[in-house]
C-alpha cells in the first residue's frame, strides 16, 4: 500500500523549510538526526538545502532503499546516512545531533515518551523539530473520537505545549500545518488504494490495509476540521533560559516558604491560609502544587491545581498562583505556571480552570469558559473566568463549578 509513495505522512517541503526557519541559526553543517525518515523527502531537503549531514532512521528497510536510490540521483549520498533502528532504543551517544527531525512519527512512541527519550541526543543549543496530530476542535464529535481513541490519544495544543514545557523544553516556535499537507499524502494513497481495489481479491493483509486505509480516509473526509497536524519547534531549557527559576514539585520542607511567597504576594492572608487548608483537603493532590526556586534555593513562586467539579465530572482549579513580589515579571510564575500544567496534562487530567487577569492567562491557552457552558456559582466577568482542555479525547463537561470546601462558595 505504501511503498513508493512519496509520503508516509502529512507534510511538504514547504512545511519542513519553514520548520527549518524556526530554528533560527544553525552550525555550518549541522548533524541531524530524521526519525521514522520513510523515504526521506524532509531528509533530502534538510541535505540539500541546510548543508546537514543526516542521519535518517527508519525500521523498513525498504523504505531507506528508496531513500538510497533518491540521495544517489541527487548526488547527495555523502550526506545522508540510513539506519535501520527502533526510535525508542537508538544506538546513538548523548549529545550527537544539533537537531533531530521528527515529522509525523512521533505518535509512534507518544509525544510525552518522545520528548524525554529524544532529549538525549541534542548537543548543547540543539532542537528538537517535530509534528503531532491534535485536536483542533474543543469538542471533538464522537465520529472522530472513535476512531482516533482507537489509534492515538489525541490532545489539544495547549495540553502539548504543556507537556513540552514540563518536558523541559522552551518552544521557539509552532506551525498549524496546511490542508494541502494532508492532501499531499493523501493523494497519493487514495490513488494507490483504488489501484489496489481495481486490481481485485487482494491478499488477506493487504484487504485489511486497504480497508483501514478507506475508513481513515472517509474519517478524514467527515471530521478533518476537528483535528491537523501542528509542528513545535523547540530547545532544552539551560539556565539562562527566560531566568534563573528551577522549578519542581513542592516537598513537606516548602510548606513554611509557600506560605510566606502567598502573603508577600496578597493584601490579606486569605489565599496562604486557603492553601493551607486545601492541604488538608480531599481536593489535595499530591504532586499538583509547584514551586519555582532561584540560584540559591529560595522559593520565589508557587503555583496550586486541586480537584473540583463541573457538572459532576472531575476538573482542576488553577488556585492560587502567586510570586514573590521581588521577582514580578521576571518569568518564575509563568515558569512554575507552564511546568504545573505540564504535569497535570502528563498525568491524565483533561480539564483546568482559573478565575484570573484575562490578559495574563491566555498565554497557557486558557480561553473563556462560557465557551464550553461552564460558569462559576458566583458573580464573576466572562472574561475573567477561563478554562483549558488539556486532553479533549472525551467532552468537556458543562456546568457550575463545584469549588472544594476550603474555597468557601
Amino acid at each position: 500500500m505504501h511503498h513508493g509513495l512519496p509520503r508516509q505522512g502529512p507534510g511538504s517541503d514547504a512545511t519542513t523549510r519553514h520548520l527549518l526557519s524556526l530554528c533560527g541559526p544553525l552550525p555550518r553543517r549541522p548533524r541531524v538526526l530524521d526519525l521514522g525518515c520513510g523515504p526521506g523527502r524532509s531528509a533530502l531537503l534538510l541535505a540539500a538545502e541546510a548543508g546537514a549531514e543526516v542521519t535518517a532512521v527508519d525500521l523498513h528497510e525498504p523504505f531507506l532503499d528508496e531513500l538510497r536510490a533518491e540521495a544517489a540521483g541527487r548526488g547527495l549520498s555523502d550526506r545522508i546516512r540510513p539506519v535501520v533502528a527502533d526510535m525508542g532504543r537508538l544506538p546513538f551517544p548523548d549529545g550527537s545531533f544539533d537537531l533531530v527531525w521528527a515529522e509525523s512519527s512521533a505518535y509512534c512512541l507518544g509525544l510525552d515518551t518522545a520528548l524525554r527519550t529524544w532529549k538525549r541526543l541534542l548537543a548543547p543549543g540543539g532542537t528538537l523539530v517535530l509534528t503531532e496530530c491534535e485536536w483542533t476542535d474543543g469538542r471533538p464529535s464522537a465520529g472522530a473520537r472513535a476512531f482516533w481513541d482507537r489509534h492515538y490519544a489525541l490532545r489539544p495544543g495547549p495540553g502539548n505545549l504543556a507537556l513540552a514545557q514540563a518536558a523541559g523544553y522552551r518552544v521557539l516556535g509552532t506551525y498549524r500545518q496546511p490542508d494541502s499537507d494532508w492532501d499531499a499524502y493523501y493523494g497519493p494513497l487514495r490513488a494507490r488504494a483504488a489501484a489496489v481495489r481495481a486490481a481485485g481479491d487482494p491478499a488477506p493483509a493487504l484487504a485489511a490495509a486497504l480497508a483501514a486505509t478507506r475508513e481513515e480516509l472517509d474519517v478524514r473526509a467527515r471530521h478533518g476540521h476537528e483535528y491537523g497536524y501542528t509542528g513545535y519547534v523547540l530547545r532544552p531549557v539551560t539556565a539562562g533560559d527566560g531566568g534563573p527559576w528551577r522549578v519542581r514539585p513542592e516537598t513537606p520542607a516548602d510548606v513554611a516558604a509557600v506560605r510566606a511567597v502567598n502573603l508577600a504576594a496578597f493584601d490579606t492572608p486569605l489565599e496562604a491560609d486557603l492553601v493551607d487548608a486545601l492541604r488538608a483537603d480531599a481536593a489535595w493532590l499530591p504532586g499538583l502544587s509547584y514551586v519555582a526556586e532561584g540560584p540559591d534555593g529560595t522559593v520565589a513562586a508557587h503555583a496550586l491545581l486541586t480537584r473540583c467539579r463541573i457538572g459532576g465530572a472531575p476538573a482542576l482549579a488553577l488556585a492560587p498562583v502567586a510570586a514573590d513580589p521581588r521577582v514580578q515579571r521576571s518569568g518564575a510564575g509563568s515558569s512554575v505556571v507552564r511546568a504545573l500544567l505540564g504535569a497535570a496534562a502528563e498525568r491524565g487530567e483533561s480539564l483546568v480552570v482559573v478565575l484570573g487577569h484575562p490578559e495574563y492567562y491566555p498565554r497557557f491557552g486558557f480561553v473563556p469558559a462560557s465557551r464550553y457552558g461552564i460558569t462559576a456559582p458566583f458573580e464573576v466577568p466572562d472574561e475573567a473566568l477561563m478554562a483549558l482542555v488539556l486532553d479533549a479525547s472525551g467532552p468537556v463537561p458543562a456546568g457550575t463549578i463545584g469549588y472544594p470546601a476550603p474555597f468557601g462558595v
